[in-house]
């Protein structure tokens, strides 16, 4: 496999949540405490950075063009003109938005985490286009990495502290069936955001583990991506064939880091990215 590349030298403090908004030709990720939302052209080397006015936990394209944005106080939508409002409104104090990823059907599948990482402190929901919200999970320490198999049959979920990638049965507009699908190891690192390839083997960012893993579907070790950075948060597939892997790092809490921490870095030709829906709304 191609050793990784830089794609963007930054110090984001907590970079995260990179996906790739085809419609734009464009990477979108962000730095949660930092509030900012960078974008990346790969084929232009073109690059913004929007500062929002609270912690962004996420960002995904809407279909009719803009974006959602999972916020500290809930969830927005941003038009195409920059004008902003809320889909859905619920500050919880010490609360914050985390990672986010835009299910099959066009939903939002939004997380929260206390900012203390209290035990159970955080939450999982289903939001749809018109503001209905219906919480999935409500027993979440670290809500994390959220996928989907490529006949939209499985959901893998990530709630960091347990260490392990959970897979789940959709059925409709539900999940059901939770069951370990990988544990990672004590020593490896943390399992944060992930992502879902066109052969359905699950990519995986270790916090604290300084790579990215690929498991299969039957939740096999299938590769090892060695990363600089120690703190890797998130991963997707970009550019215009979906086959060079996007990584976010993060240099929150480190003491003496690594140059490259807080940069969007990039693996070319990792393997085969699906397509991703844009948020219904």
């Amino acid at each position: 496999m191609t050793a990784y590349e830089v794609a963007v030298r930054a110090e984001a403090t907590l970079g995260e949540g990179p996906t790739w908004d085809a419609a734009g030709d464009r990477l979108l990720w962000i730095d949660i405490l930092g509030s900012r939302l960078h974008t990346y052209e790969p084929a232009t080397g073109r690059r913004t950075v929007r500062t929002a006015e609270q912690h962004i936990g996420a960002v995904k394209p809407r279909a009719g063009g803009g974006l959602v944005l999972n916020l500290r106080d809930g969830v927005g939508l941003l038009d195409p003109d920059g004008a902003f409002r809320w889909l859905h409104h619920e500050p919880v104090p010490g609360r914050r938005a985390n990672d986010a990823a835009v299910a099959p059907d066009g939903a939002l599948w939004a997380g929260t985490m206390r900012y203390d990482e209290a035990p159970g402190g955080g939450t999982l929901s289903r939001l749809t286009g018109d503001g209905t919200v219906d919480v999935v999970l409500d027993d979440v320490t670290v809500s994390n990495g959220t996928g989907w198999s490529p006949d939209g049959r499985l959901m893998y979920y990530v709630d960091t502290p347990t260490r392990r990638i959970d897979v789940f049965d959709v059925e409709g507009t539900r999940v059901t069936g939770r069951r370990p699908l990988a544990e990672i190891e004590e020593g490896a690192g943390f399992p944060d955001g992930l992502t879902v390839d066109a052969e359905g083997c699950v990519w995986v960012a270790l916090w604290d583990g300084g790579a990215v893993r690929r498991y299969t579907p039957g939740g096999e070790l299938d590769r090892v991506v060695a990363l600089p950075a120690p703190r890797v948060t998130a991963c997707a597939f970009g550019g215009t064939d979906l086959r060079d892997l996007y990584v976010t790092t993060a240099r929150v809490g480190l003491t003496d880091p690594h140059p490259l921490a807080g940069s969007l870095l990039v693996i070319p030709g990792a393997g085969q990215g699906l397509p991703q829906p844009a948020f219904a709304g």
